[in-house]
């Protein structure tokens, strides 16, 4: 059985990952799999059971039975955890840095693999996967990877827009502050840290469009799939 083509799309927070990947797949008709999201799960389902973030025995029961799944709707990339719509509670600003911590054990990173490899193997056409070690641990053989960066202010600034307009009044340096601690936290982890691949394409989207920055991928899968 041929395996669908996969998309390894790894980068810091406010990089751009989450709609570049959810405009490339629909676009191209793939499977998106926000394995960041995965992450987060874990970390809400923990944190409503009161579980201390570095406590390996008993996450790894809130890991036993656990089911995720996505379902894009227009332009929102829809999470479910065990049934219940999560997308936004697993975004916000507390649960994002529970995130960072838990996906630091090696226990969560390790029974985490197959559902992520699992998700995009089941792919009708392609996968996209998005997240901090894609394409170094979890897809190493990934046929298109990127690391998608961009400056760490430009990054805050986005994040900031976003919240505002969810009603947050966070200042822009608060964001910036917890933005700095979660990307020291997951490039200085002993267990998958971010880091762009050897024979990843870096890719800076600090001045390019969006439009762009997809367009450059997208050219980059197509022609990986003629080849």
């Amino acid at each position: 059985m041929t395996r669908p083509l996969i998309v390894a799309i790894d980068g810091p927070a406010g990089a751009g990952k989450s709609t570049v990947s959810k405009l490339l797949a629909r676009r191209l008709d793939f499977t998106l799999v926000d394995t960041g999201a995965i992450y987060r799960c874990v970390a809400l389902k923990a944190g409503r059971q009161g579980l201390a973030y570095d406590d390996d025995a008993r996450l790894e029961k809130v890991l036993d039975g656990l089911t995720v799944s996505f379902h894009v709707e227009g332009d929102v990339n829809h999470v479910f955890l065990e049934g219940e719509d999560v997308s936004e509670a697993i975004r916000t600003p507390e649960n994002s840095l529970a995130a960072s911590q838990v996906s630091s054990r090696p226990i969560v990173r390790a029974r985490l693999l197959d559902l992520q490899r699992r998700l995009a193997l089941a792919a009708k056409h392609g996968a996209i996967l998005e997240g901090r070690d894609i394409g170094t641990v979890v897809f190493p053989d990934a046929d298109v990877k990127v690391f998608l960066f961009a400056n760490p202010e430009i990054r805050a600034r986005r994040r900031f827009e976003e919240l505002f307009q969810k009603g947050s009044e966070k200042p822009i340096g608060q964001v910036l502050a917890e933005q700095n601690r979660r990307d020291r936290e997951d490039s200085e982890r002993e267990v998958a840290p971010l880091k762009a691949a050897p024979d990843a394409v870096q890719l800076d989207s600090t001045e390019l469009p969006l439009s762009e920055v997809v367009q450059r991928i997208e050219d980059l899968v197509l022609s990986r799939r003629r080849a």
